[in-house]
């Protein structure tokens, strides 16, 4: 295999197995940032080794197993942790790495186990959100700092800092690397959701810059959101939240015309909906409900989120949405969890079920809201509620308004052209 063939071939086997490895090497190190130390060595090794020796029959393994023996030789030369060398020496002269299959050394559910445990320790609240989303990104998906720095248009020197500094926080907290039981686990499994979901917006409408969506982005989240689903099969907000990513990635190559241009979703062409996507959103949603059902719990807010992008799904044509169910699950939801964006995405249900009228009355309560205030949004569902209406001097002021304060180009051509066209309507 020719040398860029093999890089590939690394770049490959590390994307997907670098958050196993790191997993793993956290559980025998007590320490996150160690464990990534110790990964990237083996990743170093191999980039070193494999084009002259070829990749080997099981690269995932031999990167593993590396990482192992590195990390036997780091605790031998620290003073007083013998006690450690012994677990480590004995599991490995339980389960040796030498032979043809070195990955029988490591069970597969320890695996999972560790991946769980890294999972939690990466989206520890102890962390700020944007160090939580960094930090996950760079472990679990074995996203290099230059590429979240792209993601996320921020300059790779602040990034790499976040990271530094996030896992200094985690060992100095002593976050201790494992899952939490008991009243801990909502919190802290909130914590983990609201990262991948974090992820997963940024991609599907992006904050800033010249796109409207990075796609790479969605399906890092749905990676991990699908790999969270395997880990804890019987917790319904993971598969609520699961089912809400599939149903909106499904509507991805709908949301942008051939020039890059958002297209609303009112406007979308509904035969491009991936439909594998949605049946497995709806799969996951219905797997959701019956999970609390049998916990005797109503559903969370990821699968009333879900339920809601279900109706649009299940609608063949824009004008059979049901209306009146959305804004009975935004009512749910506002319930569950009240803020004032899922207020404001109240408000535009209420205005297609009931009139833009009532849609207007609840957008101006939320005009002093804190919260709101320099959230483009706002005032761009104003201008689309009062165009509705008629009002169409006052709806252009509100989208020229918007335009002002969204950092994304293609969001900002869109607002300005209806600027402009609600401008010539009003005469």
């Amino acid at each position: 295999m020719a040398a860029p063939d093999t890089h590939r071939a690394i770049e490959a086997v590390w994307r997907i197995e670098s958050a196993r490895i790191i997993a793993g090497l956290a559980r025998l190190v007590r320490d996150v940032g160690l464990a990534e130390e110790l990964a990237q060595d083996a990743l170093v090794a191999a980039l070193e080794q494999w084009p002259a020796t070829g990749v080997p029959d099981n690269p995932g393994a031999w990167l593993t197993v590396t990482a192992r023996r590195r990390a036997v030789d780091r605790i031998r030369r620290e003073a007083g942790l013998a006690a450690k060398l012994r677990l480590v020496a004995h599991e490995l002269e339980t389960d040796p790495p030498q032979g043809p299959q070195p990955e029988q050394a490591v069970l597969a559910d320890e695996i999972e186990d560790d991946l769980l445990r890294l999972v939690f320790t990466a989206c520890h609240p102890v962390l700020s959100t944007e160090a939580r989303v960094a930090l996950t990104l760079r472990l679990l998906g074995g996203l290099s700092t230059e590429e979240i720095a792209r993601a996320f248009l921020t300059a790779e020197p602040t990034v790499a800092q976040r990271i530094v500094r996030a896992k200094r926080t985690l060992a100095g907290a002593e976050v201790p690397f494992e899952v939490p039981q008991g009243e801990e686990l909502a919190p802290r499994l909130a914590s983990v959701l609201e990262v991948v979901y974090l992820v997963f917006n940024e991609g599907y409408a992006a904050t800033a810059g010249d796109d409207w969506m990075r796609p790479a982005l969605c399906e890092e989240a749905m990676r991990l959101g699908r790999v969270l689903t395997g880990l804890m099969p019987r917790e319904p907000e993971v598969h609520g939240l699961i089912a809400l990513l599939e149903i909106q990635a499904s509507r991805t190559p709908a949301r942008t015309g051939p020039d890059g241009a958002p297209v609303l979703l009112l406007d979308q062409d509904r035969g491009r909906w991936d439909r594998l996507l949605i049946h497995r959103g709806l799969a996951a949603l219905d797997r959701a409900e019956a999970l609390a059902a049998a916990q005797g719990a109503p559903p969370g807010p990821y699968a009333l989120q879900a339920a809601i992008a279900a109706c649009h799904a299940r609608a063949g044509t824009a004008e059979q949405t049901d209306w009146v169910r959305i804004a009975a699950l935004y009512t749910a939801l506002a319930a569950r969890t009240p803020s004032p964006v899922v207020e404001l995405n109240r408000a535009v249900a209420l205005g297609m079920a009931f009139g833009p009228e009532t849609g207007l009355a609840l957008v101006d309560s939320l005009a002093g809201e804190p919260a709101l205030r320099g959230y483009h949004l706002l005032p761009g569902v104003r201008g689309d509620l009062l165009a509705r209406l008629g009002r169409h001097t006052e709806a252009a002021a509100e989208f020229t308004r918007a335009a002002g304060l969204t950092r994304n180009a293609r969001e900002r051509a869109v607002l300005l052209a209806r600027a402009e066209e609600s401008t010539r309507t009003a005469g």
